[in-house]
């Protein structure tokens, strides 16, 4: 089984702005499915397309992942047929303490949200965070992608 283990944190703005950074990836997309329990999800990233399923994990850090390349063509059907809803983005992968942070500054309607996650190898490892890193949102729902594609962060009271 593929299992995803990672932490996700918000990023401070002001310094986030000043970081010499690598070119991001535009990123586009939508959920097919989306509950409680599980995921199925599109994803058009630059050139490439993937067809994506998550599952309910024993903890918000570990959950079931099973991720697949599909034609460019076919993602971008199946966001126009099948996805309900989805979010926009720009990727960032920021190498840093020998992990590679993945940056995700939002735009439309969750523009103005920045989140920065980690993927490890096993729950208790240990990391350093860069300067940019601010409050760890691991645990908070909202913070999902398939969450911020029905209640985005234009929404959010403060």
């Amino acid at each position: 089984m593929g299992v995803e283990i990672e932490r996700k944190f918000l990023v401070d703005h002001d310094a986030w702005h000043k970081l010499d950074k690598p070119p991001g990836i535009h990123y586009r997309q939508g959920y097919i499915l989306s509950d409680d329990d599980k995921v199925v999800r599109v994803r058009v990233a630059g050139p490439h397309s993937y067809l994506t399923l998550k599952g309910r994990g024993s903890t918000n850090v570990s959950r079931s992942e099973y991720e697949y390349e599909i034609p460019l063509n076919d993602g971008e059907e199946l966001l126009a047929t099948f996805a309900k809803n989805g979010t926009q983005k720009t990727r960032y992968r920021i190498p840093y303490s020998g992990f590679t942070w993945e940056v995700d500054v939002f735009s439309g309607d969750n523009e103005g949200l920045i989140v920065a996650e980690i993927e490890l190898n096993h729950e208790d490892e240990k990391f350093e965070k860069p300067a940019w890193i601010t409050q760890e949102v691991t645990d908070e729902g909202r913070y999902a992608n398939s969450n911020l594609a029905v209640h985005p962060f234009k929404n959010w009271s403060s």
